[in-house]
């Protein structure tokens, strides 16, 4: 099987000769930059300086031979780049503080000072530090006396006209998809092109937004009846453009879990989320039906697989099954069929950072094993690879997942 056969045969529930492996192509399942030339090294290719795509994150884009060296079936369109062909021209020479020669699309978006420490508009990433850090997360914070933040949402409508996509951009965007389908056998992942841009965390951060959505849904609803229409016109101007070539789009990008439990109520999320999501994921269907589409949506968030099944979400990523009191094959078993996992290898918190290569590979080994059940799997980490992560286990990793 081509990389793109296997990945499209596993999505639709169909024998594959292995487990299709992905390393990055939904960037919060990626590498982080300071790990991945230990990477490079390890697999005893040609060093390089990494590619850093999300300079939030500070992760790597993965280069084609660390693709072919891993077994990776998956090729990403993220923000403009790829990791289907080299692209020289966009990128540039940054050194983060002396502590990791890079390359970057925008050097002159960021600030070194004296400490080492580098600034990144409202954010700074300390020597001590392997990411960017901002107060409280970059959300705002709400006193007890202090009204709810709510969008001016006449305004929020002109907003999102203003940067509805033309024509024009549309045709540009379908030309570079071309291009990478053109250029690889492997299987093509779109990132979020249409600005659906509802969720949880969104709009007012994750500390707020869930009150809004108990206090305020009328106003909920409201706001996620334009920014869907937003989405919608996007999706009917470039979607036509691309049939045939691209396998995989990721629509949005949320974190309705904690550690242990749900952010928001099932409840909260069938009111106020699902109806939108429906909408916009039977539009895409009706243009493009044998694209899946793709949800990112962290933490414990078993008790919303049904609803996520339900608004016509084909992927679950990441699949972080250690969050809560269900296991892998508690996952597994409740969406069996109906929808396939892109994630959940191993056990990012516990066995990756804590237990050596071989148990690393056991672990990879007993869970892929039963994730790969009647297809529906595509293997990656849970979220990413951090930078503490020694590169003989991510080699343990995927040579596991190849034979499991």
């Amino acid at each position: 099987m081509t990389p793109r056969e296997r990945v499209v045969a596993a999505l639709n529930f169909k024998e594959t000769d292995r487990v299709p492996r992905d390393l990055g192509a939904m960037r919060s399942t990626g590498i982080s930059a300071f790990a991945y030339s230990a990477l490079v090294e390890a697999l005893g290719l040609p060093p390089r300086l990494p590619r850093v795509h999300d300079t939030g994150q500070m992760l790597a884009l993965p280069d084609l031979d660390v693709l072919d060296a891993l077994g990776c079936d998956v090729v990403t369109i993220d923000g403009g780049v790829t990791d289907a062909f080299p692209e020289p021209e966009k990128w540039h020479d940054f050194d983060f503080g002396g502590r990791l020669p890079a390359q970057v699309l925008n050097p002159a978006a960021f600030q070194v000072k004296p400490d080492g420490s580098v600034v990144q508009g409202g954010s700074i990433m300390p020597p001590s530090s392997f990411v960017f850090n901002s107060d409280h997360s970059g959300q705002p914070m709400l006193g007890l006396d202090e009204e709810l933040p709510l969008l001016d949402l006449t305004q929020w409508k002109q907003d999102l006209q203003a940067r509805r996509l033309t024509e024009e951009r549309a045709e540009r965007t379908a030309e570079y998809v071309r291009r990478v389908k053109e250029s690889t056998d492997r299987a093509v992942f779109l990132t979020d092109y249409c600005g659906a841009g509802i969720g949880i965390g969104n709009f007012s951060g994750i500390g707020i937004f869930p009150i809004i959505c108990k206090l305020e849904p009328d106003y909920v609803q409201e706001l996620h009846e334009i920014t869907i229409q937003h989405a919608i016109h996007n999706v009917r101007t470039l979607l036509p453009r691309v049939n045939g070539m691209v396998d995989v789009i990721m629509t949005t990008a949320d974190d309705w879990g904690t550690q242990n439990s749900l952010i928001a109520s099932p409840q909260t999320y069938r009111k106020l989320f699902l109806p939108y999501y429906r909408r916009l994921n039977d539009e895409i269907h009706s243009i493009l039906p044998d694209v899946k589409i793709f949800m990112h949506n962290c933490g414990a968030i078993y008790d919303l697989l049904d609803l996520i099944i339900e608004s016509g979400f084909d992927i679950i990523n990441p699949v972080q099954w250690p969050a809560g009191k269900q296991g892998y094959r508690d996952w597994k078993d409740k969406v069996r069929g109906r929808a396939s996992m892109w994630g959940g290898g191993v056990d990012t918190q516990h066995t990756l950072p804590h237990a050596n290569a071989e148990e690393v590979g056991r672990e990879v080994t007993e869970v892929v094993g039963y994730l790969k059940q009647n297809g529906g799997y595509v293997f990656n980490n849970i979220h990413n690879l951090l930078a503490e992560v020694d590169p003989a286990k991510v080699i343990s990793m995927y040579r596991a997942a190849a034979t499991a």
